[in-house]
Order: C-alpha cells, then structure tokens, then sequence
C-alpha cells in the first residue's frame, strides 16, 4: 500500500491543556511523495515483524506501524501473524507524518487482508490510540483539523499544487518544540478560514499566501538553515513558502512542476531529502 506524507498548509497552537497536550487548529494536505507498506499475513499463530529499508527507522514495538498491527489483532482478538515490510521514501523526523501514515497503512492494509469490514470511522478511532496523524493519514486528502488534530473536518480543494520539499539534515523533536514555543512571541497566526476558502475556489495566490506555521516563531532561531530555504525557495519563484509540522522540513508552491524541479536543483547539491510532488486528494 501507498503511506502517503502529510503537510501543514497552516499550523496554529492555541492552548496548552490540562492533560499536557495542546490544542491547535490547522490546515493538513495529503502529498504524493509515499512510502511503500507491504503485509504478509502468516496461516497461523505468530508474532507481528517488521523490516524497513531505513536504518533510523526502529524495529519491534518501538515502530508506530508494528504497534498498529497489534493494536488491530488485540482489537479483534487475531492471533495470525504479520510481516510489514517498508520501503521508505518520506524523510525521518521531518514533520511529514512519516510513521503516522505507516501506521495508517498497515490499520487500512489489514482491514482488506483480514476482511476485517471496518469503515473509515472505525479506522480512524482506532488510528486515534497511535497518534494525533494518524486519524487524518488514514482519511487522506485536505482537512481542518482541531483538538489534538483528531478533530477533522474534510475540505473541498480542487487545485492540485506542484510542491518542493526539501528537509535539512537536522531533526526536530515535537515534544522540544511545543516546550520552547512561547505564546508572547507569536505575532502572525494563520487564518484557517481565509485558507479554506482559498482552498475551495483553487486559488493559488490566496493559498500560497495564506501559509503560516506558529513554530517558525521557535524552530528557525535554532535551526536557521530552514530561513535559508524558505528563501531561496521565494527567490526561485515559489508563491509560498513555509515549514511543515514542527519542522525542519520545508514545502514551497511552485507555479508548475518544471518551475519546482528547476528550483529543486538549488538545494540537490546542498541536501539529500529534496523533493518535487504534487498534493493528493484522496
């Protein structure tokens, strides 16, 4: 199965709460760039394994995706075992739901190897329990998405957009990044709203505009590659440009998808996650 990567058209932190999560409001879009989630069920008893072509990726219970499996065979009491094997495209730690739509996958993946006849609603609950990514990783396309994010709301978004992305050789910890994000120093919030309705009439200038992400109010003072990129990315010709999740990843609107791969070839020399993808609409 096609693991479809993520990205935040907007990222806004509204408030911390009393369960040590926050609540945030932000626009997500499902990209082309993917990886490749492959399930063999065994004929009887045994355990759930797990191979992945990245060495970072770690193995066992450790992994999001294995933890999905099992979640699913505890859920329908299934003993089968099950090997995952993953082909991985999307960058580690790059703020693109990379083990999220794994996870997402192997809950989708199953459902079809297992009969399991779950709808999306079911999956997406179950997806829940794993991580706030993983409801949206499993729905697919354009959302609103509140609460901890698992609040969705689908969104109409006719255009498709030629993306950049390009993610520089640094990782950023989520849980560091919501510690060190101070509320006083935001002074630019996103509009989710205007960024809906941009959305909805396949307006690129209005949706290229309208991208914000609060942590770049932290994230870039610590990692100023991600400035550089962002501007390098304006200077050869993106319409936009902003950092995904709590980064360090970095997505721009390209007017085409010639203009995208004339400008990827800035930053090939310079960085080894460089890619040209379009946005997915489920």
């Amino acid at each position: 199965m096609e693991a479809r990567a993520k990205i935040n058209l907007t990222l806004d932190v509204i408030n911390r709460r009393e369960d040590g999560y926050h609540n945030v409001m932000m626009i997500m879009q499902q990209v082309c760039l993917s990886d490749t989630v492959q399930l063999v069920s065994g004929s009887g008893d045994g355990p759930v394994t797990i191979e992945c072509s990245h060495p970072q990726v770690p193995s066992g219970g450790a992994n999001i995706a294995c933890r999905a499996a099992q979640l699913i065979r505890e859920h329908f009491n299934i003993r089968r075992g099950i090997e995952i094997r993953i082909d991985k495209n999307i960058p580690v730690a790059a703020g693109l739901a990379g083990g999220s739509t794994d996870a997402a996958a192997v809950i989708k993946g199953l459902n079809l190897l297992w009969e399991l006849n779950m709808d999306m609603r079911e999956m997406m609950n179950l997806g829940k329990v794993l991580g706030a990514d993983v409801p949206f990783c499993i729905m697919g396309g354009t959302a609103l998405a509140e609460g901890m994010g698992d609040i969705l709301t689908p969104v109409r978004a006719p255009a498709e957009l030629d993306l950049l992305l390009v993610k520089p050789d640094a990782a950023v910890s989520t849980a560091w990044a919501y510690c060190n994000l101070d509320p006083a120093a935001i002074h630019e919030r996103p509009d989710s709203p205007m960024m809906i309705k941009a959305l909805e009439a396949g307006d690129r200038p209005g949706i290229a505009g309208g991208l914000c992400n609060v942590f770049e109010t932290v994230i870039p003072v610590h990692y100023p590659e991600i400035r550089d990129i962002k501007e390098t990315m304006l200077r050869t010709g993106a319409l936009g440009s902003v950092m995904t999740g709590s980064g360090p990843a970095v997505v721009g609107i390209y007017e085409s998808r010639e203009g995208a791969e004339k400008a990827a070839g800035c930053f090939a020399g310079r960085y080894r996650d460089v890619f040209v993808t379009r946005t997915f609409a489920g």
